[in-house]
């Protein structure tokens, strides 16, 4: 039997590189992916450009195991490439569904990357295929390159944009021609995407820490509905969306980002830091210590632990070399696997009533285990503090959530959860207070400043495939 180690979390699908104008291009966006790694873990891939050929390589694994050991970045030539890391959701991990995706069409080659997710891809899909489209993944990139490609406009650009007029969801993409790179955020800029620069070179980025990486400037970050086109003769910044409420993923502050990057012009850390001081202000405990669930937790317990006056300590230490998977061979040690990614300090914790700061609940599992095993450690109290509130809903905007129905804040109520998890205490950050944390004086109710349908269940942009099944589509399932 295969268990997923700390599978009770909602994973970001897609981290995106692009760069245009640098001699060592591919290995650039190699390193780029890599520090885009905890974005996508299960597969990666480039596609270069040397002036004459396209290239590409697509593998399953992580970016070190794929480009730093196997000399595939060797084979790539080119002074402009993107590339793609993924993780996948219930479908499997086969190559032909690894990105960036490439075809050739009318007026040149088009290679693409993407992040996000298309809620009615599924539609378009079968309007495609009933049209004698033939598909060779299952992933609705793949849906992009065909509109493009059927598009009666002239250039690529343009097709690229009617291809995108057609569509809804959350994305930023970065797409490769043999003259342009090009990065695109949706009109609702749900999904993050910055530019920077090297050495001349023009860059595309999930997240300003690939920039850092590789020594590069952050220029800015490119707008929602924006879409900037980069050929040697220059940067060409084009608008040619209707215009949209902002919508940023909040949850991007939350848990996806790295806490070492920069969005939307904040810090990561000091946003999860101002959260945990939020959360301290409105659930206060009285305990011996704070203790994070590492490593996502640290920020906000440190916040907790400075506005409460209560010492931060590390009660819960991390194993990092523990991969996504454990092939378990029996029932007893199927039991061990929260044990095999986190151990508890026992000396700090025997005796002492210990508040512990987690990112969110999804399923709950994972939490009353934690719990458990801090009990079983000798722990007096444990009052579990969480900094997000309750995760009710499914997203349907790139992010693998498991169905409403299996979302435990979805089933039960606070008290419900905590009887659940069997915590002494559990509390959840107030929406107003995580929107506080972000620099907003509260959540504008009548018009949301970011997209937190997750915790709330309102929806900026219509799930259109998800009618009747409350399931996004999964950008790597198999297709019947």
């Amino acid at each position: 039997m295969t268990v997923i180690i700390g599978d009770d979390k909602l994973h970001e699908e897609c981290g995106v590189f692009g760069i245009f104008g640098h001699a060592d291009a591919p290995a650039l966006t190699a390193l780029g992916l890599h520090a885009l790694q905890h974005r996508g873990q299960e597969a990666t891939g480039i596609v270069a450009f040397d002036g004459v050929h396209f290239t590409a390589e697509r593998h399953i694994g992580l970016v070190g195991d794929v480009f730093s050991k196997s000399g595939y970045t060797a084979k790539l030539k080119g002074d402009r490439a993107i590339g793609h890391n993924r993780y996948s959701t219930t479908g499997g991990s086969v190559v032909r569904n690894i990105q960036p995706m490439y075809a050739d069409v009318s007026g040149g080659a088009l290679a693409v990357a993407h992040n996000g997710n298309l809620t009615n891809a599924r539609a378009l899909r079968e309007e495609l295929v009933k049209g004698g489209a033939i598909f060779q993944s299952t992933s609705d990139t793949e849906v992009i390159i065909h509109l493009a490609a059927r598009s009666t406009y002239g250039t690529i650009t343009e097709r690229l944009i009617d291809a995108l007029k057609q569509i809804q969801g959350a994305y930023s993409l970065v797409a490769l021609t043999s003259k342009k790179l090009i990065g695109v955020r949706d009109p609702y800029g749900v999904r993050p995407l910055v530019i920077g620069t090297l050495d001349g070179a023009t860059i595309f980025a999930s997240e300003t820490c690939a920039l850092d990486i590789i020594g590069a400037t952050y220029v800015r970050d490119v707008e929602p509905g924006e879409m900037v086109v980069v050929t040697t003769d220059g940067i060409e910044s084009l608008k040619p969306f209707a215009a949209k409420p902002h919508r940023f993923c909040i949850f991007e502050y939350v848990y996806f980002a790295r806490p070492d990057s920069m969005v939307e012009g904040h810090n990561v850390y000091d946003v999860r830091k101002r959260i945990g001081e939020e959360l301290a202000r409105e659930a206060p405990a009285k305990a011996d210590m704070v203790i994070p669930v590492p490593d996502s937790g640290v920020p906000a317990a440190l916040g907790f632990a400075e506005a409460s006056k209560i010492p931060f300590e590390l009660g819960i230490i991390r194993n990092h070399y523990v991969g996504r998977t454990f092939i378990e061979p029996t029932d007893r040690i199927r039991h061990l696997g929260v044990k095999l990614k986190h151990n508890p300090n026992r000396e700090k914790i025997k005796g002492k009533r210990v508040v512990l700061i987690d990112d969110s609940i999804v399923r709950g599992t994972t939490s009353k285990k934690i719990v458990e095993m801090v009990r079983d450690a000798g722990a007096k109290e444990v009052h579990f503090r969480i900094a997000s509130p309750p995760t009710t809903h499914s997203c349907f905007y790139g992010v693998d959530t498991p169905n409403e129905q299996d979302l435990l804040a979805h089933k039960m109520d606070v008290e419900g959860m905590r009887q659940f998890i069997n915590a002494d205490s559990l509390a959840f950050v107030s929406m107003d207070g995580m929107y506080r944390a972000v620099g907003k004086a509260n959540r504008n109710k009548a018009a949301p400043q970011f997209c937190d349908a997750c915790f709330s269940g309102e929806y900026p942009i219509e799930p259109t495939d998800a009618r009747g099944a409350k399931r996004q589509l999964s950008l790597l399932a198999e297709v019947a």
